[in-house]
This record gives C-alpha cells, sequence and structure tokens, in this order.
C-alpha cells in the first residue's frame, strides 16, 4: 500500500517516520450513507495514536457521527467523504496532537495529568501542552486508558525475563568466586592452595559471623507494637488540629458527608457563594464562568466530581436550554471523567425534578444540548436513560425525568440503529 510521509510539507523522499495514505470507502445511500476508513488502525498506529481519537477528530472537523470503538474495525463516518479530503484533515490531527512544538518531530508520548495533555517528545525531550479548548481535547481527557491488570502475555515474558536474569547471575558468580578451581572457594585445599591466614580478610569475617550469631541466640526482646487509631472519630479529631489550608484540601470520610465538626462543607459554601453572588448581581447569568471557576479553585474543589452536581443546581434557571451553550467552556475544563458526567447529570436530574419541575418536559432538549456541546457521552447518556435511580431524587420522581428524556434517548438509538441497517 502507498505509503507518505507524516509531515506531508517534508518532500524529502528519505524521511524516516512514514505512514500508509488514508484508504475510505462510500457505502450506503440517501440518509444511510457513509464512510468506511479502511485502514484506520495502520495509520493510527504509525504516529501512535490510538484509531478512537483520529476518527473522532474526523467527526468534529466534519461534524458527522462516528463510531469509536468497533468490533469489526471498521472505522465508520456518516456522510460521504473522499479520501483526499480526509488526508488532509489527518494532517490537522498530526500538527495538533502528533508533533513536537518544537522539533516537529512526531516521536511524542501523551501523557495526561491533572486535566492536562502533554506531549513528552522523545527527540528533543521537550514537554509541550495541547490546547484543551479543541474539542478532541475534551474527548481525550474523558477517555483516559484505564490501568488494567497485565495480561497473561505479559506476565509469562516478565517471568521468563526474571528467570534469565538469576540464571546469568549464577553464571556471573561461579566464574567469578565460587567455582572449584578458585583459591576462594570451598574445595581449595582439594586443588592444592594452601590455608589462609587468620590475619586475612576471610578469617575476619568469618569471626564476625560466629559473634554476631551468638548475639542472635540471646532472648528475642519483645517487639514494641506501634499503632495509630484509624476510627472516624480520631481522624476528625486530629483533622481539627491542622492549619486551616489544609483542613480544606483534607477529605474525611465520603465525599456527601459535611465538614468535620459538622460544619458546612466546601460544597455547601461553593452553592451558597453562586446563589448569593447570584442574588446580589440581579440573575445567575450575571456570575461569570471566570468567577465560578477560581471560586472553585480557591475552595480546593475544582476538580471534584461533585462539583458538577453543585454546579447543575446552581448556574442555571428557567432557559437552562439557552445557558447550557454559553457554560460550556467552564463545564468542559472541569468535567474531566465519566464520574463527573454522571454527578453533572445527577445534579441536573434533581435542579429539573426538584426545584424546577416545570422544566421537566424540557429534559430531551437539556440533553440534546449537553450532548451536542461535548459535555456528555453518548455512552453514559444511554446508560443514565436506561433505569431509574434513587440516588439525586426520590424514584417516582427520578421515572418522570427519563420518561421525558425518551425523545432523546430514542434520537441516539435510532441514528446507532441506521448504521447497523447500512451494515447489514
Amino acid at each position: 500500500m502507498a505509503t507518505v510521509n507524516v509531515r506531508r510539507d517534508v518532500t524529502d523522499p528519505f524521511y524516516r517516520y512514514k505512514m500508509e495514505r488514508i484508504q475510505s470507502k462510500i457505502e450506503g445511500k440517501g440518509n444511510g450513507i457513509k464512510t468506511v476508513i479502511v485502514n484506520l488502525t495502520s495509520v493510527a498506529q504509525s504516529l501512535a495514536r490510538p484509531p478512537s481519537y483520529v476518527i473522532k477528530y474526523f467527526g468534529f472537523e466534519l461534524g458527522a457521527q462516528t463510531n469509536t470503538n468497533p468490533s469489526d474495525d471498521r472505522w465508520i463516518i456518516n456522510g460521504a467523504h473522499d479520501a483526499a479530503k480526509l488526508q488532509d484533515y489527518l494532517d490537522g490531527f498530526i500538527t495538533k496532537f502528533v508533533l513536537c512544538k518544537k522539533c516537529k518531530n512526531p516521536e511524542t508520548d501523551v501523557h495526561i495529568k491533572d486535566g492536562h495533555i502533554t506531549l513528552d517528545c522523545k527527540a528533543c525531550g521537550q514537554r509541550s501542552d495541547v490546547d484543551l479548548r479543541l474539542k478532541l481535547s475534551s474527548f481525550i481527557l474523558k477517555n483516559q486508558p484505564k490501568k488494567g491488570k497485565k495480561d497473561k502475555s505479559t506476565k509469562k515474558a516478565d517471568r521468563r525475563a526474571r528467570k534469565e536474569a538469576e540464571a546469568q547471575d549464577g553464571d556471573e558468580e561461579s566464574r567469578n568466586g565460587n567455582s572449584p578451581g578458585d583459591s576462594n572457594s570451598d574445595n581449595a585445599d582439594d586443588n592444592g592452595d594452601v590455608e589462609l591466614d587468620a590475619g586475612s580478610d576471610d578469617e575476619l569475617t568469618r569471626r564476625i559471623n560466629a559473634e554476631a550469631k551468638d548475639i542472635g541466640e540471646v532472648d528475642d526482646v519483645k517487639e514494641v507494637q506501634w499503632s495509630v487509631d484509624t476510627s472516624e472519630e480520631a481522624v476528625k479529631a486530629r483533622a481539627k488540629d491542622l492549619p486551616d489550608d489544609l483542613k480544606r484540601a483534607l477529605v474525611v470520610g465520603d465525599d456527601d458527608e459535611e465538614g468535620a465538626n459538622g460544619e458546612s462543607s466546601a460544597y455547601d459554601v461553593f452553592g451558597k457563594w453562586i446563589v448569593d453572588t447570584a442574588d446580589e448581581k440581579g440573575g445567575v447569568t450575571k456570575v461569570a464562568d471566570v468567577d465560578v471557576y477560581l471560586k472553585a479553585k480557591d475552595l480546593g474543589i475544582e476538580t471534584k466530581h461533585r462539583t458538577l452536581t453543585v454546579l447543575a443546581q446552581t448556574i442555571f434557571d428557567d432557559n437552562i436550554v439557552k445557558q447550557i451553550e454559553p457554560r460550556a467552556g467552564m463545564l468542559k475544563k472541569m468535567i474531566t471523567s465519566e464520574r463527573h458526567e454522571k454527578a453533572f447529570l445527577g445534579g441536573t436530574e434533581r435542579f429539573v425534578g426538584k426545584e424546577k419541575p416545570k422544566l421537566i418536559p424540557q429534559v430531551s432538549a437539556i440533553l440534546l444540548k449537553f450532548y451536542e456541546n461535548d459535555l456528555i457521552s453518548e455512552e453514559v447518556l444511554k446508560a443514565w436513560g436506561s433505569k431509574a435511580s434513587k440516588k439525586y431524587v426520590d424514584l417516582p420522581t427520578s421515572k418522570s425525568v427519563r420518561k421525558s428524556a425518551e425523545q432523546f434517548i430514542t434520537w441516539l438509538d435510532q441514528a446507532e440503529s441506521d448504521e447497523e441497517s447500512d451494515d447489514e
């Protein structure tokens, strides 16, 4: 298959970084037309990136739905798109998510930490940050690879490597001092070597070992047992003596509990601050995103998932459908995992079901805005809509909210079923 330079602006035919040219196939017709990228896995492997990153980037750039985890290695984009156009979009992906910002080499590794995406260049050592405002950056942060157990092949290879290392160490010992013909071996007398002098280093070692053995025969002194009271009451008592700044950073017990000694938690303080500020300024829309984020950071909860539950109940009013998009930038910065997404949905369920029940008929419109602004993934939305829960509201209210969301969930399922029917 034809290959091209990873950097197509480099015309050197001996450029070492190559990849296959994208091969696409258009299938279906009418509303069910779609484009299958035949060799996306190979192209992504050449770039040392997951294929899901590349296909999702195409989806964002083309404004089309994609599949990000196919079981049959068929990577699909809705709509008809020729290979040349996809190759041009791939150049943009390479520039933003592969190339080192300093030396422009594609030898980079992706590191995700504390809500930041960093490219670590193995060629020049430069560590450069990826722009978090890009839509794909939000997708990468929400779909970090899970650190699971090693598979059987990896474990087997590790065991084999350890055995080879131990065997090699044994061979070195036999060559360096434990061979039968060595003057330092136990069989030295049998080979004609003279006995060591009493003042030699080996004789001194034997004396030290003998005296240490005598010391070890003395009655064992009863070991002192050290212990720390780890009960909830003891932990809270010690937390009370900490400085104020450390108290704020310390999480005692479960996230849903109040602060130490019955004081209001940081989440209560955060929610009350937003409500009070909105009252002072004449409306929640006048509370700036920057101020909200800085307040959460000041309280040390800007990365906590429960913060999203508080935000869903405090930064919107009756016009929530129109207010979601203006708030999307701040929310995407704070929603960094599937747990954050679920907490945000739970807060929305409580806001609509308990505080603003007249908004229940608008649940499908609200969820559509969440989906369009990449705040909640398709998988989380479908799982949430499949079963009522009493975690955030009572069961009847939860069922009522999900009943209103059926129109949106049906739309998601319909889009997926159209793709499956076209495959058949």
